[in-house]
């Protein structure tokens, strides 16, 4: 089977594009111009003829009119009408075509005794023809003296002519190759320092390396033109740096997280098989294993989920959902946790129906139930309140009693592995990911959220878009708007 390789050309630079195109503009123009000059030049020598014929042709008449005036032969004074005009020559026919007089002996100017004879000269009706290896211009004209008709024929040699426009011709090609080659350099030295500024550029981007993205380009020092492409870079830079940070944080915070899990791991392994142990022995250092891995597996789930969720790659499924209703469901579940704690579970309030997804909601809602439910202090109240804003967002706020978190750690709070207490055992504090998901799902929802401590009451506010006007009642299909478990 034969492979066909398509390879696809590599773009002209951008001096060969525009070098090109001033070549091709250079080119046309210079041809333009020389072929008009050569038409100007070449018309100029016509009009010139023109006129010469019009001074022959009238010194023969003149002549012609003497000789009838004074009743002589007209060959004397015809042999003197163009005395001092050199490469001209005439003839002078009668009306029963008879030749009256020839200015020279050539069998070339009778070919032109077959045109037909013009009223007035002009350039347009000079005729041009080659005899004998010269190349004349002329014309007929019809002339009526002392009542006879007479034709007569003025003709120039061109050779002179022709000569001239042949080395002109040639000298302004040579003028144009030169005009031409000295544009075309000074349009390469003017594109080439034209696109110095991109060339700095160019060496200042290659400066930018991971350890100095910090550096920024002065938009100020470069041309108007480049300005918006300095400050787009700019601002690549910029997100660059910011994810570059992170993804150092992150993975920092990996290698930190995951050491403890492993060296736990490796630790109980080596102290298991230090010595011969009984069945059940073996049995409880297996089961400690197993928790280990079971929240060694969570945490890489959560942070391959964050990493997706970053990227883009988590696309919401949307559909109408009613907080209430979801609130209720998660309840149900974390009852047996909140009895065993002596936690009241509380929902009060109405929100209107939201458009979201709901697996991905409830993550965020259970990360934040079982985060009140972990502080919260025994014989409390774990309350969500539903509500709407002045805006017709929906609002939903889990708040739960129980020590105040530090004020210089709530910006912080959102932040992937971070804790308020690092010494805190890592068992029960987690991994320090779920409110880091909770705010990625919010905002993949279009909303946003913010936390408040003080007076010994934690506040999660959720605040997210609405798609209806319609508000549910928290109690569903009860007229009721507290629901407590």
């Amino acid at each position: 089977m034969t492979k066909v390789s398509l390879t696809r050309r590599r773009p002209l630079s951008l001096n060969s594009r525009v070098m090109l195109f001033v070549a091709m503009a250079i080119g046309f123009s210079l041809l333009m111009i020389g072929y008009l000059v050569l038409n100007e030049v070449e018309r100029h020598f016509a009009e010139q003829d023109a006129d010469e014929l019009v001074v022959i042709t009238r010194a023969v008449e003149d002549a012609l009119q003497s000789a009838k005036d004074q009743d002589s032969a007209p060959e004397g004074a015809l042999a003197r009408a163009v005395s001092g005009h050199h490469g001209v020559y005439f003839q002078v026919w009668d009306d029963a075509g008879r030749l009256v007089y020839s200015s020279v002996d050539t069998g070339s100017l009778p070919q032109a005794n077959t045109y037909a004879p013009v009223a007035r000269i002009q350039v347009d009706n000079l005729y041009t023809w080659r005899s004998d290896g010269k190349t004349y211009r002329g014309t007929a004209t019809q002339a009526r003296i002392g009542g006879q008709d007479y034709r007569i024929i003025a003709v120039i040699d061109m050779d002179f002519h022709i000569h001239f426009l042949k080395n002109f011709r040639r000298s302004l090609w040579v003028i144009m190759v030169l005009a031409g080659a000295v544009t075309l350099l000074a349009a390469w030295y003017g594109v080439h320092q034209g696109h110095a500024p991109i060339r700095a550029l160019s060496e200042s981007m290659m400066d930018v390396q991971a350890d100095r993205l910090h550096v920024r380009l002065e938009p100020n020092t470069v041309p108007a033109e480049l300005k918006t492409l300095v400050d787009s870079f700019n601002h690549m830079i910029g997100r660059l740096e910011d994810s570059f940070v992170r993804l150092s944080h992150f993975s920092a915070d990996i290698a930190h997280e995951l050491r403890t899990p492993l060296t736990n791991l490796i630790t109980q392994t080596q102290v298991g098989l230090g010595k011969s142990r009984s069945l059940e022995e073996y049995r409880e250092l297996l089961y400690s294993n197993l928790e280990e891995q079971e929240r060694l597996t969570k945490m890489v789930n959560d942070m391959l989920w964050l990493a997706q969720s970053e990227h883009g790659l988590l696309k919401p499924v949307w559909e109408p959902l009613d907080l209430a209703r979801e609130v209720r469901e998660l309840f149900d579940f974390f009852e047996a946790l909140a009895e065993e704690k002596h936690i009241e579970l509380v929902l009060e309030g109405k929100a209107p129906i939201i458009l979201g997804d709901r697996a991905m909601l409830r993550r965020a809602l259970s990360n934040l139930l079982s985060n009140a439910l972990r502080h919260a202090p025994a014989e409390a109240s774990v309350l969500i309140l539903l509500d709407s804003s002045s805006e017709g967002r929906a609002l939903l706020s889990v708040q739960n009693p129980g020590p105040e978190i530090p004020a210089e750690h709530l910006p912080r709070i959102f932040d992937r592995f971070y804790r308020i207490d690092p010494s805190r055992q890592r068992q029960s504090e987690g991994a320090g990911l779920g409110l880091a998901i909770v705010k990625s799902i919010i905002e993949a929802h279009e909303g946003n959220i913010d936390v408040a401590s003080e007076h010994s009451v934690t506040r999660f506010t959720i605040s997210l878009p609405r798609i209806a006007d319609a508000e549910v009642s928290a109690t569903g299909e009860r007229d009721e708007s507290t629901d407590r478990r």
